[in-house]
């Protein structure tokens, strides 16, 4: 039996599939967690830094940086390369792709001996993977789970993004006595092939994405694909009800004709806010990156070393476990709260601990015990902030904001961003630490604050929407973002209803029109409580039998 919330049933597999696809966070995650931890491995620093005078092995900035930041450059092509990918076989077919170029990828790092640039493109072909699934597996998520706890599911995302942090440290702390030959670095990069393949097989059983589906015009396969996921026959209105409202959308789509890369930039009349919508998330999601949670992620074991902590891989796990049990803080903020309120506090609570991270640092002696530890305080309550707000939060939005025959150029477009920032932070970063050190937190900070604002006055509130009802919420005249979150559909007393109001006004019309013959939706009563009992019954969203217009198609 399916789950009920709000009256509409949430089948198992929808779960399955959003915490499957979510593997494609967790390599993700896997892979930005092990880097931080494998160049300070002596094995690996022999291999492939440089002799120092004093006999010892270090990496230039330069070295480092382009190691560290080469897997981004490859997730930004990756990103936009990966949409017509997706696009072309299906949301499922082609994340099991991509798995195979990541797989190559670690395949050319575990391979390496001596020369380091091997260990450079290793990361640029694994890029190219983790920057498709980062494109498609929100795009999937959304468009697949029911709009009930489509938050939850594709915050799942970044849940498993922690995990793989979490994990890859652990591992890189359990691998370091073994120094035979370098396994303990090439362990770490190995196992990486383990979560490819759990997801690269595993995804190929899940439910296709019916809105792909029905855009291919399969759409006996996209009913299959909503009785999945909502638990429920075929024949049922739920499915009926959702296939209608998608094959409507689709349509009126369709009829505008194929989306391509230029109107994503550049808008086109008919489809509202469709550029605004593209360069929305492109920003988000570069603030993402400019939130300063990458800082302490690749380079936080460097980091506090030189606060003289004895064992700074401890401090990692520390970090990654915070991130990682806060994240489920977090789905339940993003599902309750909405997106807006919690971006906006998060932004300002991060802001907060940053300029008190910098000023410590820039102003006390950081070898200090008190102030070493105060600085890890600091960044774990950043972390914390991080976890419960903007981490779910704008992987979130990348899915459900745009419409169908544009979402995946779009999601690219913003992952694109997200990947460009990486790439500028991971290289940039030890050269900007080395000229002004703990001011670095600074930037950080007000880059957090200008987050805060630009969601106040720029992002609209999609929570609780089907992702054709954030169409239609953008393209209402007049409607600003912070007055957003009191949008609702047309014929809904709220947000969480899924048929029942649709249908009360449908019949409420249909009847005006018998009595009337000259009704409009202008004159239709308002709901009481004796419509809701006779419409809901013992089963709300099952009392009438109306098919919705869009069936007609």
């Amino acid at each position: 039996m399916p789950l009920k919330i709000h009256g509409a049933p949430v089948g198992a597999q929808a779960i399955i599939l959003a915490v499957l696809a979510s593997m494609g966070g967790f390599i993700f995650g896997y892979d930005t967690g092990q880097i931080s931890d494998i160049v300070l491995m002596p094995d690996f620093l022999e291999r492939f830094g440089q002799l120092q005078s004093d006999g010892s092995y270090a990496f230039s900035n330069v070295r480092e940086g382009l190691i560290v930041g080469m897997l981004s450059i490859g997730t930004l092509l990756g990103a936009l390369v990966g949409s017509y990918i997706s696009n072309w076989l299906g949301r499922t077919r082609a994340m099991s792709i991509f798995c195979a170029f990541f797989s190559i990828g670690v395949l050319i790092q575990v391979t390496a001996i001596s020369d380091w640039v091997q260990i450079m493109m290793g990361r640029f072909i694994a890029g190219w993977g983790v920057g498709a699934l980062s494109a498609a597996v929100p795009v999937y998520q959304s468009e697949t789970a029911p709009k009930e706890i489509r938050g939850t599911l594709v915050a799942t995302y970044q849940l498993l993004i922690t995990l793989g942090i979490l994990v890859a440290y652990c591992f890189s702390i359990a691998t370091r006595s073994a120094n035979t030959n370098g396994a303990n670095w090439r362990i770490v990069i190995a196992l990486g092939w383990i979560w490819a393949l759990i997801l690269g097989v595993g995804i190929l059983f899940m439910p296709e994405s019916p809105r792909w589906l029905v855009a291919k015009g399969r759409y006996d396969e996209a009913k299959r694909s909503i009785a999945r996921v909502k638990g429920c026959p075929i024949e049922s209105d739920h499915v009926e009800y959702t296939f209608g409202e998608i094959v409507t959308d689709v349509k009126k789509e369709e009829a505008e004709g194929v989306g391509t890369w230029f109107e994503c930039l550049f808008g086109k009349k008919g489809i509202p806010k469709l550029a605004y919508r593209t360069y929305l998330l492109m920003v988000l999601q570069a603030i993402q990156q400019l939130t300063g949670a990458n800082y302490f992620f690749y380079y936080g074991a460097t980091n506090f070393v030189s606060v003289g902590l004895s064992d700074s891989y401890v401090t990692q796990i520390i970090f990654g476990a915070i991130n990682f049990f806060c994240t489920f803080f977090g789905l339940y903020v993003m599902e309750r709260f909405g997106r807006r309120w919690p971006l906006i506090i998060g932004g300002l609570w991060q802001a907060a601990w940053l300029f008190a991270y910098a000023s410590v640092g820039v102003i006390y002696d950081t070898n200090s015990k008190g102030t070493g530890s105060f600085l890890i305080a600091a960044a774990a309550l950043f972390i914390f902030g991080y976890a419960s707000t903007w981490a779910p939060g704008i992987w979130i939005l990348t899915g459900e904001s745009f419409p169908t025959r544009t979402r995946q150029k779009q999601a690219s477009l913003a992952v694109a961003a997200n990947w460009t920032f990486n790439f500028l932070l991971a290289f940039f970063t030890p050269f900007i630490t080395s000229a002004i050190d703990y001011a670095y937190g600074y930037v950080f900070a007000g880059c957090n604050l200008f987050g805060a604002i630009f969601v106040f006055f720029c992002l609209y509130e999609s929570s609780d929407l089907s992702l054709e009802q954030v169409n239609k919420m953008y393209g209402t005249p007049g409607l600003k973002p912070w007055r957003s979150e009191k949008w609702l559909p047309e014929g809904f007393s709220s947000r969480s209803s899924e048929m029942e109001d649709a249908k009360y006004t449908a019949r409420r019309f249909a009847e005006h029109q018998e009595n009337a013959g000259n009704a409009t939706a202008d004159t239709i009563p308002p709901r009481t409580s004796d419509d809701t009992m006779h419409d809901t019954g013992a089963n709300p969203a099952l009392a009438t039998k109306e098919k919705p217009v869009a069936q007609q198609v």
